[in-house]
């Protein structure tokens, strides 16, 4: 099996249980796998060598939240809203019969661009949903696509219902018929629990039918305002609840509740791209993690809110405006989105810079991680390899492969 070691690292950001932050510094890597962390003058021979030159090394990031299987283009809703103008126009109905009319080729290729895109930003790990097909037939088409280009697949057919549809009626399709045909593909479900979407009771029939067919559970929760998404989330043992931008006190204690008594608890997903682009309340981050609860930042990459997979840009949106430090901020763009998916521990762990996990990392072209706030909207990202090879610059690294794991306005 080959080696590499990268030396030479001003400043290595692991990650790991230690949290650690180390100074000229180098990593081994063996097939897919870190196998030595430690001092550069002390590092063992290397099959090959790359020397990063006094930059920066940090875990690849893990985007534990987008939408990327679409088609379709919405910048006029988009510079309507930035107007304050209303928007008439089809909004996520027109992602859906876009997608649909899409062939199977050519929503890949979209979506396996936008993949690449995230990857050479420093994305690693690539959670996407479906939920732009609404139908047992295009649901499940979705998610086939879905399994070719990411890591981890989220089932989300009940996005919102389609216009002119019975809810109940829907929730029962969602339930029925479309798990069954998506589930093969998927390792997650998820639920719009909102005003104008799903209601709490119908969430809970969607989220506990997922989990009887074996699959992990998410939720969307209160992004429009206070609501039942985060209690419902917690209840039910969900490994995130995502948006987060209405919380009260009943929700923080909740979330952070969910992590004592050594337990697995429920990870508060952020999505900071997206609340700029609503011009919604930023999530209140800080008041999350001062009250222990487990945080992720996500890139929500979607047509209608949030058409960005730059976690660079996610990451020094949460220091610059969401009051996150920048070692929080890194934190929750890796080893928080991993802990969202259940992947921050164990053989093969992903968001961290640790022995025996794969070795998805990324090389900055600045000496620290605090350039990535320090020079918002900067190209910084040097280099970036996933599960040990090197991605190159002409996005022609090996595709991203999945094993089974947007949140958007009702109006959208």
């Amino acid at each position: 099996m080959s080696s590499f070691a990268i030396t030479g690292v001003g400043e290595l950001t692991t990650e790991d249980v230690e949290g650690r932050v180390l100074r000229d510094a180098a990593v081994v890597v063996e097939g897919e796998r870190v196998v030595w962390i430690g001092p550069s003058a002390r590092a063992p021979a290397a099959d090959r060598s790359f020397d990063a030159a006094g930059r920066a090394l940090l875990p690849g990031w893990v985007d534990s939240h987008s939408h990327i299987v679409f088609d379709g283009d919405r910048a006029d809703e988009f510079e309507a809203r930035m107007a304050g103008r209303p928007y008439q126009a089809g909004g996520i109905a027109a992602t859906v019969a876009a997608t649909r009319a899409a062939s199977d080729k050519r929503l890949e290729a979209l979506a396996a661009k936008r993949a690449r895109e995230a990857a050479l930003q420093g994305t690693t790990w690539l959670e996407t949903k479906t939920g732009y097909g609404l139908s047992v037939e295009h649901e499940a088409r979705c998610a086939r696509v879905a399994a070719r280009v990411a890591d981890d697949v989220t089932f989300l057919g009940a996005h919102l219902p389609p216009p002119g549809v019975d809810v109940d009626e829907y929730v029962r399709l969602v339930t029925g018929p479309m798990l069954a045909a998506v589930a093969p593909f998927a390792g997650w479900a998820d639920v719009f629990c909102e005003r104008g979407a799903f209601t709490p009771e119908q969430s809970r029939e969607v989220l506990t039918a997922a989990r009887a067919a074996g699959l992990g559970l998410r939720v969307h929760g209160n992004q429009l305002g206070p609501g039942q998404g985060i209690a419902l989330a917690v209840e039910l043992g969900a490994a995130s609840v995502d948006h987060c931008n209405h919380v009260g006190p009943a929700d923080l204690d909740a979330l952070a509740g969910s992590w004592t008594g050594g337990g697995r608890g429920t990870v508060a997903t952020l999505l900071p791209a997206c609340d700029l682009s609503t011009r919604a309340p930023l999530a209140p981050a800080r008041a999350l993690i001062d009250a222990g609860v487990v945080v992720a930042i996500a890139s929500n990459c979607n047509p209608g809110t949030s058409n960005t997979s730059s976690m660079p840009f996610c990451v020094a949106t949460a220091v610059l405006q969401m009051g996150l430090s920048v070692a929080e901020a890194v934190r929750a763009a890796t080893w928080g989105g991993a802990a969202a998916l259940g992947r921050e521990s164990g053989d093969g762990a992903i968001g961290s810079i640790t022995l025996g996990g794969r070795a998805d990392l990324q090389l900055l072209d600045a000496p620290s991680a605090a350039h990535l706030a320090y020079r918002p909207g900067m190209a910084l990202t040097r280099a970036v390899w996933k599960a040990g090879r090197r991605l190159d610059g002409g996005g022609t690294g090996s595709p991203p492969r999945h094993r089974r794991a947007e949140s958007v306005r009702p109006e959208v």
